[in-house]
Parts: structure tokens; sequence; C-alpha cells
């Protein structure tokens, strides 16, 4: 019996040491998408030798956006974005358990950046004019784009012109709302969010919802049997930025060039095929950098 627990004891021991060969791979082997942290050195002054020496980097994300930045059931965002934070942490010389990640929602991506609460947003961010007069961007790494949801079943709509004269869902006041309406002649029925026009598609109440293709990406990624993308094409263009102070033009030219890097490397490609790209099977090119 003696003999019996020792050989228990020491095939758990071995089970034990396995497991946890296997989760410390995933933070950084061959199947990880992040690339080696880094054992770099900055120039003086610089926010990369700050983080670097800290060994910290605060991020703003989304929460609820699936596959681009939704908290997972340990408490810590998931998602393309947040694939991209931590690409950029490691970069710096940063672990990807020493990012602290903060919610960012739409309304305070600028004030937090402004006040120093978070040192980039990585969060399904366009970068427009109106933006750049308070923050800075990195980028653009991913351009969005207006798109359909369907549900599963049907076929009949493929591209913006077939919802003309049709009842489509989309959020009061918003510009897809306003797109579907004004440039493809379809009959709106509002909604106060998204997720509250998925139960009239669902009933054959309207036969599609729209907003960018990320979002309603999500609501696949959820019910891949209830609904689906009419296509994987876009018919406008939201080009996501990595917000940063502005002005910051060393750190925003910094950022940029490993982008450009993660593209070369097969860095960028990894990070979707494990989030957005189970979806979106269209996998992107990184977008041309705006270097102002």
């Amino acid at each position: 019996m003696k003999a019996f627990i020792t050989r228990r004891k020491s095939l758990l021991v071995a089970a034990s040491a396995a497991l946890a060969l296997s989760l410390s791979a995933c933070g950084g082997g061959s199947g990880s998408t992040t690339p080696p942290v880094a054992s770099a050195t900055f120039e003086a002054g610089t926010t990369m030798e700050k983080l670097n020496k800290a060994q910290k980097i605060t991020i703003g994300t989304k929460f609820d956006q699936p596959l681009f930045g939704q908290k997972g059931l340990d408490g810590k965002p998931v998602g393309f974005d947040v694939e991209i934070g931590k690409a950029i942490a490691a970069k710096l010389g940063i672990t990807a358990d020493k990012i602290e990640w903060v919610e960012t929602v739409s309304q305070n991506r600028e004030p937090f950046i402004e006040q120093s609460r978070v040192d980039i947003v990585i969060a399904t961010y366009t970068i427009n004019d109106a933006r750049k007069e308070k923050v800075s961007f990195a980028g653009p790494y991913y351009e969005a784009g207006q798109a359909l949801l369907v549900n599963k079943d049907d076929n009949s709509i493929t591209k913006p012109e077939d919802v003309t004269g049709k009842k489509v869902c989309s959020v009061t006041g918003s510009t897809p709302a306003k797109t579907i309406v004004e440039k493809y002649g379809a009959e709106l029925v509002p909604a106060a969010n998204y997720t509250a026009c998925l139960e009239p598609l669902r009933n054959k109440q309207v036969v599609a919802v729209t907003t960018d293709n990320v979002i309603l990406a999500g609501y696949v990624d959820k019910e891949p049997d209830a609904f689906k993308l009419a296509s994987d094409e876009t018919f406008t263009k939201e080009p996501y930025g990595i917000g940063l102070k502005k002005d910051d033009t060393v750190f925003r030219n910094w950022i940029n060039d490993q982008l450009e890097e993660f593209a070369k490397d097969g860095t960028y490609k990894k990070a979707w095929e494990a989030t957005a790209g189970k979806v979106i099977k269209t996998a992107p090119e990184l977008p041309t950098i705006d270097r102002y």
C-alpha cells in the first residue's frame, strides 16, 4: 500500500510538472502569438526607456468587444487588440504578466490618455481628425468597416445593395444607421444598442443588422449556428489606431516600426488567426502606416 501511495505521488508530481511546462509554453513557445521578450535598451528620456525601466505598461482596451478585447473567465482581456498590446510590451522588454489592463470605453479613451491613466489605448479605436486634436495615433494596424449580419440560413443578402427597401436594424443616431438609409435605401429599425437588434433579426422582423464588421463578428462567434456575416467584405473604412499622448512623436514612430516588423515576422498573422480570424476568414494585411 505504501509503495502504491509513493508511486501515485510520483505520478501526480510528474503530471503537475508537465502541466506547468505546458502552461509556460503558452507564454512564449512556438505556439505563442507573442514575440520573445526583448532585452533592448532605449534612448534616455524616451517613453520606451521609462516603460522598460519600470517593467510595467498600462494598456487601455475594451472588455466587451468579442474577438478584439473581451474580458475572459480569468478576468483578463483576450482578443486581437490584446495580442497586439502583448507584442508591443514584449518589444519593450515587458512580459505579459506585467501589463495592467484598464477597461476603456468609447467615451473615455481620450481622457484616459490625457490624464496618464493609461500609456496606450488599443481598443477598436478609429483614427480621425477630431481625435487627433487631443491624442496621437500609431498605425493604423487594422482597417474595419461597416458590414451586415444576417440569419445563418439567409443567402439572399451578400452586399448592402441587397437591403434596399428592406428593414435593417442599427443603433439610433449612429453612422452605420445613417449610411444604410441614405446611401443604400434601407428602412431603419432603430435600437438602443446592437445587442437589442439580435432578437428582431432572429425573428425575421428585420433582414439584417449593420455596424462595424468586428462587432458583428463577435455575435457570430457567440452564436455561430444562428448568425453569419453576409460577406467578409466591408463598405466603409474605419482605420483602427493605437492611441498615445499627443505629440509623443518618438514613441509613436517606434510603435509604427514595431507594427511593420510584426507584419514581416508573422506576429501580426498569428495574432489575427488566434482571435478575430476564427470568424473573419479573410486575413488582413497591415494597412499603410500613417507617418504624419
